[in-house]
């Protein structure tokens, strides 16, 4: 099923469908300000499941999520001062920050040392699909198992097929992936030069 949703003032009614479709264990295919990503409600452990049988990717390698904001991210991630100043000078945006999970996060969702990765994405489309489930979602990017990124939400559909409930078409997405930097411990380190500016890092 695909979704054609305005990527700058999108449908509401249509973000509602969607979100229902999260709601009852659903995959879905939409896009972010880097790839067009693939996810499910991080709190549905079947619908997590299902993301890792569709990358074929082993559980010891997490995914990371997506919130709506930092009030949402201090929800599900420990922030220090810093870490908020640091966030709210660069989200939302292309980067992905490497935090410590709170106990809202499943298991699943994080390394052996408790860490998450943790998105707020500069797309409207993201933002409310986030707001109107109110749980965050799971972020990995449409890939094939050679890792070739498709950029085309209509062979997203048909490579995929039935192993995704829904297939948001929101038109064009830059197509290269986020900057990583992890906040642990207050010392910032860069994990993956990506979209996004990450000077103040080096």
């Amino acid at each position: 099923m695909i979704f054609t949703i305005n990527p700058i003032n999108p449908q509401l009614r249509l973000i509602e469908k969607v979100v229902e479709i999260l709601k009852k264990e659903g995959v879905i295919a939409y896009p972010t300000d880097t790839y067009y990503g693939i996810g499910c409600d991080i709190l549905n452990k079947k619908a997590i499941e299902k993301v890792y049988q569709i990358k074929q990717r082993h559980k010891t390698k997490p995914f990371s999520f997506m919130c709506s904001d930092l009030k949402d991210i201090s929800l599900y991630a420990k922030v220090t001062n810093y870490a908020y100043k640091t966030m709210k000078r660069m989200l939302p945006g292309p980067y992905t920050f490497i935090l410590e999970g709170t106990k809202l996060v499943p298991k699943i969702m994080l390394t052996k040392r408790k860490t998450a990765g943790i998105r707020v994405p500069d797309h409207p489309i993201c933002l409310e699909l986030v707001k109107a489930l109110g749980n965050p979602i799971l972020s990995t990017s449409a890939t094939d198992p050679e890792g070739n990124v498709f950029q085309d939400p209509s062979l997203i559909h048909d490579f995929f097929g039935p192993r995704l409930d829904a297939v948001i078409d929101g038109g064009a997405v830059p197509g290269k992936p986020s900057s990583v930097i992890s906040l642990i411990n207050d010392e910032p380190e860069i994990i993956r030069k990506g979209l996004g500016d990450v000077n103040i890092f080096e």
